[in-house]
């Protein structure tokens, strides 16, 4: 089994800054691309960021220039630390991974969801 263990969300007043964390564990071969979306009441969950094995970066055009996600490939751990907060990035954050299993078995694992919560 894998799982994805989300931390770092939490009430911050707008220019403010968290730092998620995102940790995999379980049975892995290997983890390709990493991502954090997010969802809001009433609207569908986008992508916030992604980043590759090699440390490729997909970044939303809502949250570039202010967002950063990275990674530490030994731990299975994605991170992103968000600067600059805005009421607007208010939303549960998801974890997501696309991991190997097995040379036969691929998964796209999600983490529970982590809140954040930007607010004066």
């Amino acid at each position: 089994q894998v799982q994805l263990v989300e931390s770092g969300g939490g009430l911050v007043q707008p220019g403010g800054s968290l730092r998620l964390s995102c940790a995999a564990s379980g049975n892995i071969l290997s983890i390709y691309t990493m991502g954090w979306y997010r969802q809001a009441p009433g609207t569908q969950r986008e992508l916030v960021a992604a980043i590759t094995t090699g440390g490729s970066t997909n970044y939303a055009d809502s949250v570039k220039g202010r967002f950063t996600i990275s990674r530490d490939n030994a731990k299975n751990t994605v991170y992103l630390q968000m600067n600059g907060l805005k009421p607007e990035d208010t939303a549960v954050y998801y974890c997501n991974a696309d991991i190997r299993l097995t040379s036969l078995r691929r998964l796209a694992s999600w983490g529970q969801g982590t809140q954040v919560t930007v607010s004066s």
